[in-house]
């Protein structure tokens, strides 16, 4: 039997999504394999829709996994999340078809990126929040933002450790607002790069802050030449909102696509 669960994490204390080998790293899918496998008394295997960074949080994760273990969902949610530390959770359970793939049947992946804009680092919230002491115009960084729109080459915005086989993306969605001291990105691709959002917003910082022309998005994407982005934004501030996935799969309206 297949299974899909969301499963949500704050990944300030992990070294990542990943699994490496045999590695004793504390990673999400380490923590999620073995509380699965407590649950269903044989090693259980995940596989999950997006791969997050050290220090990168998720608010859905979405992960299958296969089990012949008799468990109804509740079980499968509850007894994982009784084995997980503090920091993760499994937040719902839908037995799905056996051909479902959580990284392949994604049909858009959406992340936010959120810091705290004043001079002042935070001392609440500081996990799940970056800081810029420079002041930003939300404004400038979403116009320019606009440029990103699209199917893209996006070497641009790609780290060199970057294993993907070609750098083309197609971003539907870019919007960045502010409300108080608090600036939001949003992004929704088909996928991304390895550390395509936090290169992202770490050069539209640089629009935000005065010291680029709202034009040098549109002048990074062409060149392709990641050395002349800005740098890259800390970890702390990245969700994973989760994948979308089409309706034939039954899964909950969070990460299900619109009608």
């Amino acid at each position: 039997m297949r299974y899909a669960l969301g499963v949500e994490y704050d990944g300030s204390n992990f070294r990542g999504w990943q699994q490496l080998g045999a590695s004793p790293r504390a990673t999400v899918q380490k923590a999620v394999q073995e509380a699965l496998s407590k649950v269903a008394d044989h090693p259980v295997a995940v596989v999950c829709a997006g791969r997050t960074d050290a220090g990168v949080h998720a608010q859905c994760q979405v992960v299958h996994f296969d089990s012949d273990a008799q468990r109804d969902p509740r079980a499968w949610t509850l007894g994982a999340t009784g084995n997980l530390p503090a920091s993760v959770c499994v937040r719902w359970c839908v037995p799905v078809a056996d051909d479902f793939n959580a990284r392949f049947a994604a049909r858009a992946r959406r992340y936010r990126y959120r810091l705290i804009n004043r001079p002042v680092r935070p001392a609440l919230y500081r996990n799940t929040l970056a800081w810029e002491r420079r002041p930003l115009d939300a404004g400038a960084m979403h116009r320019a933002a606009q440029a990103l729109l699209g199917e893209q080459d996006f070497s641009a915005f790609r780290t060199v450790h970057c294993q993907a086989r070609h750098a083309r993306r197609e971003m539907q969605r870019i919007e960045v607002r502010r409300d108080g001291e608090i600036i939001e990105f949003e992004l929704q691709a088909n996928a991304f790069l390895h550390h395509m959002v936090r290169n992202i917003v770490g050069s539209l910082a640089e629009i935000g802050a005065g010291r680029q022309a709202e034009d040098w998005m549109a002048k990074l994407l062409a060149g392709r030449d990641r050395t002349l982005a800005g740098p890259t934004a800390p970890p702390e501030g990245l969700v994973f909102l989760g994948p979308l996935y089409p309706e034939r799969w039954n899964l909950p309206a969070e990460v299900t696509l619109p009608a």
